[in-house]
Order: C-alpha cells, then structure tokens, then sequence
C-alpha cells in the first residue's frame, strides 16, 4: 500500500497514543465484559485504519468549510469508530447496497451526515468524491440529514433518514427484530440466509430523547442480541457541555434495561477493533451498548473537545487543522493511493463472503422453492393489485358494527393474501383489534417466538413508530402498528418520517376516532388529530363509513408504492350502507370519494361526509330528492384522481356543498362552502349524547343545509 509520507506522520500520532491530538484527556475505562483480545489488528491494518481516520476527517472539514454549514464534530470524533466498522467489522457489498444479509449501519446522529458520507465514500460505494463535494447542495446526494433512499435521493448505504434525535437508534432496534424475524421465518436447519448484525452511532441526545429509552426496553426484553449501539460519548450537547443537563451513569441505565454493556476509548484503534468483535461474537440474549469515550472535533484545537466543536465553528481552522493531522497542504478531499488500496483489500474479503453466501442462498433457493417466492415477493414488495386485493376479500356482512371490527375482519384476509404483512400493537390489541389470528406471537419468552406475526410494543406508541419505520428500512416485512387515534401525537414525529421518507410498508391503525368515544372524555375524545395527520405530505388518511370502505382502505394501506397509509376507526357502531353494492363501496372508496348516494332530481346540494357521519349524511338526502351524498373517506387518494373524476364527483356547476365530520372543520373548506364539524373539544359522557351536544346529528345537518 501507498501512503503518503504526510498521512504516515498522522497515522503514527495516532496510534502511537491514544490522545495523539492536543488535548489529553485520560478516560476513565470500565470494563463489563472480558474481551478476547486475540482479535487485536496488526500493525499494517492498523496504520491503514489510522490514515482512513484522518483522511475520512480531512473529507468531512473540506465538505463543511465548502458548504460553510453542518456539523463538524462528530466526524471528526468517531473517525477511528467509522474506521473499524467499515475497515474491518462490518460484513457489506458496496457493489450491492441492497444486498439482504448485509449489516446495516444507522447514524442516529443525523447531524452528523458527513461521517457516513465520508465512509462510504472511502468503502467504495457509488457516491463519488464529486457528490461529497457538493454536501448540503440541490440535488446533490449528500443532503444535510442522511435521507433513505426515496424519489428524492438515492444515496447508496443510507439505512435510514435520520436528523431527530432517538429515532435511529429506535430504527435500530426495529431493523434487528426484522432481522431475527427474516431468519426465524427463512432459515432452515441446512441453509442460513439472515445472521447479520445492526450497528447504530448515536450521541447524548439520542439518549436524552425518550424514543431511544423505550426501544431499549423493547430490545433488551426481546432478547435482541443482533443489535449493537455504539454512543459517542464526548460530554458535549449543542449549548453546553452535556454535564449541564444530564448527570445518570447511562452505562448501568442500559445494564438496568438488559443489555451488554462495554466502556472504551473511542479513539483506541484496538479497543474499538475489539469491542466490536466481541460484541459481534456474544449471541447471549443481550443487546450491546458500546459507550465509547471520544473528543469531539478532534483534531482541531480550537474547538475539539467543546460544544464549539458541535457544528461548524471550526471551519476557519480547516487547513490547520488537517496539517496538523498529516495530510498534505492545499489538498482539499484528499484520499491516499494506500488508503484506496486498502479498501479495495476490504471489497475482496467482503466479496468472498458475499459469494459464499449467494451460495448458500442458491442451494436454499432450490431446496426451498415456496419460501424462495415468499421471499422474492417479500424484497420486491409484491403484492396483487388493490382492485385484484378487494375481489379476494369476501363481502363481511350487512350488521352494524364498528370499523374497528371490520378492520379486525379485513386483517385476516390480508394476512393471507400477504405472507409478509404482520401487525403490532401499543398494548391495544383488546380495544384496536388489530390481532393476526393463527399469526403467532413474535419475540423471546413466554409463547412468543422470532417468527410470530403480532408484535407486543408495550405502552411506547414513540417507539413503535420508530421500530415500525426500522422495519420497514430494513426492506422484508409490511407492517402495521395500532393504538388509539388521540395518541398517535406520541408518535407524529416517526409518521412524519416515514412519509418523507416514502415507508409505504409501514400503515396506522388508530381506532376510537373521534369525541363518539364517550365516557372516557376529552383527553381520549380526537377533535383536530385526523386534520392534523391529513397535513402531513405524502401521508394517505383514510376514515372509512363502514365494513366495505374498511375493506378498501385496509387493502389501500398495504398496495400503495408511494408512502405510509393512517387507518381510522371508530368504537362505536356505524350502519352499512347496504342500498349500494358492496364492491362497489369498496372501489368507489379506493379513489378516496365516491357518489354515494345520487340525485333523484335536479342537483341542488351536495353532502361530504367521512366515517361516521356518512349515516347522517344518507339519512337526511333521503328526503331531498337534489340532494347528493359523496363519501370522501380519504382525501388524499381523491386528489390524485383525474380532473375528469373529480368533476363527475364534485360537479363545479354545484357550488351548494355542505360537509360534516366530527373534527375540526378547517380543512373541509376546500370542497363545501359550508362545514359541520367539531371546533372545540368533546366531554366525559356517553357517546351519542356527545356527538349530539357538538351538532353531529342528522337532525342539526339538515337544518344547516336548509340555512343555506
């Protein structure tokens, strides 16, 4: 390999002492587990790691000084961490990002972007120097947050979007129970096709964030032995030093929750080398936490080592600072002939493994023809088509019931037309009744397994959101996650993400809809909580008025390419709309609206209404003969109509609309002239008296249109 003389000079600074840089601070070390220390690297892999470090710095410093914005800190901090993982630990293909048994790497620290473009950059992956460059630029593959690849940008070995805090390393703890999931499901006793790991970077504020309490909680309990966190400890948040505001031993926090627990050196090449490997080796039942000791900024003195170091103060110092490191004078993003070499050497090992395991796939394939499909179909999300979906799915019946309860009906059938699909629950299985029958519980102990279909969240809505998303990143499974519609606000932020980040796996399944709940009152009573879901880009909304909408929104939820669906249903009971065909109801619902009931005469109003207020909406056009009814249970899916439907459905010439839903009336405005909704909160009492007192009743509806 060929270094040049200046990266050499750096790399011995680096490994000839732990604290090579200008502040020498001596870590307090604990160690929790025995490592095997026979997995220290040599003295060559070593150099070649320590160069990769500082040359990986100097591309993050040239990036942000380019930019003149991001955060410089981190990168510069875990350079040896990102040098071991890419360098040496992680098992990847960067020929073939998508690759199924790859290890994934999430930076929970979005903020920190530069470190993993850096090293992907270095480990070969098709982001070229070009696009490093243009960090923080339009249209470049390097956005300022790793975004997961989406219509938007496709960066190859981007996991997941991350940016607020917690949620990766919750995304985390979602990709390692896909994983044991994959390999409870697809392994057999003659071929082992998933046994890779998950790796997360994540700093202080991951950990202050309570997302990553409750998924650690999960994982630990779950026994998900296949995840790894990596925390980058440099006692540093953006305004203080983190003593400021958090003074726990978040080591024992996480020995508390059930994992491993290590402390290093985060700049001890040997100590990270063989951490990993140890953590990688232990199938205990533990998850690992690594907390590993590191000065942020490093290698910049001005700044390393203060919340200074945290974004980009340090910009003016660039070309001291990578001077002072070892790389050459006025050489901006430079990367060494050796340190290339060395990465084409890590390709070649990780080649051998890649095709020694598409072997093994192969002769798993061919000795598992029905599951080989199962998973084909899984990895290219393969479903039949929703008009195909809906034909499969048996009419459910003319009683009254609650959409929760057809919903629970229409989940049956989907899980047997989609192998891949599974559901899971906030401790609401009883109430949302989203339960696969015969589906088996997923997790470890009690009689749960890895291969079961109903996962158990526990009260941590924040943290299912995000393992929800982990699942879908992870790129195997579909899957749904319930609680009560008032409590998605929990997880709003993880919504948010999955549709920015187009997770069409991922679906919610929100029930008790609206102030019709009753008893429980207004803190369990939703009034602005589907408006303000219906806000949220690229997020379909669907409220459905009964079974056979129930059955088009369900199948809607799990054929939909684009992003994540919202399903809203009610507790109480609703009324079929048994004077229309039920396929009919079912494809008039998947446009998102539909004429519901038509005219018997000259158009003269015309009724929307959504879930529950369909009934009312129908009853009161029974006696108006120019009274037309348009169920619009998603509004989203009627907007991407054509023009030509839209028209036949909302005709421009009547301009006499009315429309009714029990939530805040704001959003209506763009379809009626006139709303009924409900603008202020509901009250403790039983359902129909509530929805009566707030106006939600056939009675008040025609009575507002013959105001009009």
């Amino acid at each position: 390999m060929k270094f040049s003389s200046f990266a050499v000079a750096g790399a011995v600074l680096a490994t000839s002492s732990v604290h090579g840089f200008s502040t020498p601070t001596n870590f307090g070390v604990r160690q929790f587990t025995q490592l095997n220390m026979a997995t220290a690297i040599d003295a060559d892999t070593k150099t070649a790691l320590a160069t990769a470090a500082n040359e990986a710095r100097g591309i993050a410093m040239d990036s942000i000084a380019a930019a003149h914005s991001g955060h410089m800190g981190l990168p510069l901090g875990c350079a040896e961490i990102g040098a071991v993982l890419y360098g040496s630990q992680m098992s990847y293909n960067p020929k073939d990002p998508k690759w199924i048994n790859r290890d994934r790497f999430v930076l929970s620290a979005g903020h920190g972007s530069m470190f993993v473009y850096s090293w992907l950059n270095l480990a070969g992956f098709d982001l070229p120097m070009e696009e490093v460059a243009k960090f923080r630029q339009f249209n470049s593959l390097t956005p300022g947050h790793p975004e997961f690849p989406s219509s938007v940008h496709a960066t190859p070995g981007i996991e997941s979007t991350t940016g607020p805090l917690g949620q990766g390393v919750s995304n985390a703890v979602g990709m390692a129970a896909s994983e044991k999931m994959a390999a409870a499901v697809y392994n057999t006793k003659d071929h082992k096709i998933f046994d890779h790991h998950v790796f997360a970077l994540a700093g202080d504020g991951c950990f202050q964030e309570g997302v990553s309490a409750e998924s650690a909680a999960f994982a630990a309990h779950e026994k998900l032995d296949n995840l790894i966190v990596l925390y980058d400890a440099n006692e540093v948040t953006l305004d203080k030093m983190a003593e400021y505001t958090q003074s726990e031993d978040i080591v024992k926090r996480y020995e508390a929750y059930g994992w491993e627990v290590f402390e290093i050196d985060g700049h001890d090449l040997d100590a990270v080398e063989e951490t990993i490997a140890a953590a990688k080796a232990n199938d205990n039942g533990k998850p690992k936490f690594i907390k590993c000791n590191t000065i942020i900024g490093k290698g910049m003195e001005e700044t390393e080592g203060t919340n200074a170091a945290h974004g980009e103060a340090g910009v003016p110092y660039v070309e001291k600072a990578k001077q002072n490191i070892g790389l050459p004078e006025g050489e901006k993003w430079y990367v060494s002939e050796g340190t290339r070499d060395f990465f084409k050497d890590v390709q070649k090992k990780n080649s051998a493994t890649y095709d020694e395991w598409q072997a093994t796939y192969a002769a798993w394939k061919e000795a598992n023809p029905a599951l080989a499909k199962q998973l084909q179909d899984a990895i290219d999300d393969k479903t039949m088509s929703a008009e195909e979906m809906i034909s499969k799915i048996p009419q459910l019946g003319d009683a009254a019931e609650a959409t929760r309860i057809s919903g629970n009906k229409a989940i049956q059938h989907i899980a047997e037309l989609v192998p891949h699909y599974v559901s899971g629950s906030a401790d609401l299985h009883g109430s949302t009744r989203n339960y696969i029958d015969g589906g088996g519980n997923f997790g470890a102990g009690f009689d749960k397994t890895y291969a079961g279909r109903n996962l158990f969240f526990g009260i941590r809505e924040h943290a299912m959101g995000s393992i929800l998303n982990g699942f879908a990143y992870h790129g195997l499974f579909k899957i749904s996650g319930s609680t009560f519609l008032v409590f998605i606000d929990y997880m709003r932020a993880t919504a948010r993400v999955a549709s920015l980040s187009e997770l069409n796996r991922v679906s919610y399944i929100l029930t008790h809809d609206s102030i019709g709940v009753g008893e429980d009152g207004p803190t369990h009573q939703p009034v602005e909580t589907v408006s303000g879901l219906r806000v949220i880009p690229n997020l379909d909304v669907y409220r459905p008025a009964d079974a056979e909408e129930t059955v088009a929104a369900m199948v809607s939820s799990v054929t939909r390419k684009e992003g994540p669906t919202a399903l809203i249903f009610s507790r109480q009971n609703i009324e079929q709309h048994n004077d229309m065909d039920y396929m009919a109801r079912r494809e008039g619902a998947l446009k998102g609206a539909y004429i519901a009931k038509k005219e018997s005469g000259d158009l003269d109003v015309i009724i929307i209404a959504t879930g529950s207020e369909v009934p009312h909406a129908l009853k009161v056009a029974d006696e108006m003969p120019g009274a037309r009814v348009v169920s619009m249970p998603c509004m989203e899916v009627f907007e991407r109509q054509s023009d030509e439907y839209k028209e036949e459905v909302l005709p421009s010439s009547c301009t006499k609309r009315i429309a009714m839903e029990a939530g805040v009336s704001g959003l209506w405005y763009k379809y009626a002239s006139k709303v009924l909704g409900v603008d202020e909160f509901g009250m403790s009492a039983p359902g129909d008296i509530v929805m009566k007192e707030r106006g939600m009743t056939p009675e008040n509806l025609k009575a507002e249109i013959e105001s009009m």
